[in-house]
């Protein structure tokens, strides 16, 4: 025999053993790989949960935020508007001095240039307190109300129901549902 075909039968079986080998690791490769799949699938999970939670707290951080936004926006037009009323309200008494002197002129006087000077400033004043929706409370013929109206005395000689007011000493103003300086009123008894 030759010596070329005695080890051939010995390279077939390394051979064999090779193959059988390769296909073992490949099985094992695989188990491997299914394993390490399973848990970068896991990792994905996690990672796209992680996502979401912070998409979600960002997303309510930014609906807090503008609703502060609004909130703060809300609290200064308020702040302004309140700090306008405080400011009007100082100039009721002047208001009321201009509508005495403007109701008590002298006929010689109400064609004097200078009186009609005086007539614009007193417009300029109602249409600031028009700018402010302030109005006036004049409630005669109206029931008493304590939160408009500020009883100074008693009418016992009217005919008119008790509690009604009667007659307005001084006029009082109100912004919306701010009462900016109530009526002086008179009620019957």
């Amino acid at each position: 025999m030759n010596t070329e075909e005695t080890h051939m039968p010995e390279e077939v079986a390394n051979e064999t053993a090779a193959v059988e080998e390769t296909a073992e690791e490949t099985t094992q490769a695989e188990v491997v790989t299914e394993a390490s799949m399973a848990a970068i699938q896991a990792e994905l999970q996690a990672a796209q949960q992680a996502a979401q939670e912070n998409l979600d707290g960002w997303q309510r951080a930014r609906a807090e935020f503008a609703n502060y936004k609004k909130r703060i926006e809300r609290e200064m037009r308020e702040a302004r508007q309140n700090g306008a009323l405080d400011a009007i309200a100082d100039l009721l008494p002047i208001i009321d001095d201009f509508d005495r002197a403007m109701a008590n002129v002298p006929s010689e006087i109400q064609e004097n240039s200078w009186f009609e000077g005086v007539g614009l400033i007193q417009k300029k004043l109602a249409k600031l307190l028009e700018t402010y929706a302030v109005e006036e409370i004049d409630p005669v013929g109206q029931p008493f109300d304590p939160n408009l109206h500020e009883a100074v005395s008693i009418d016992s000689e009217s005919d008119a129901e008790s509690g009604t007011v009667t007659a307005t000493l001084q006029k009082g103003y109100a912004s919306g549902e701010r009462v900016l300086r109530p009526a002086l009123v008179r009620v019957a008894n």
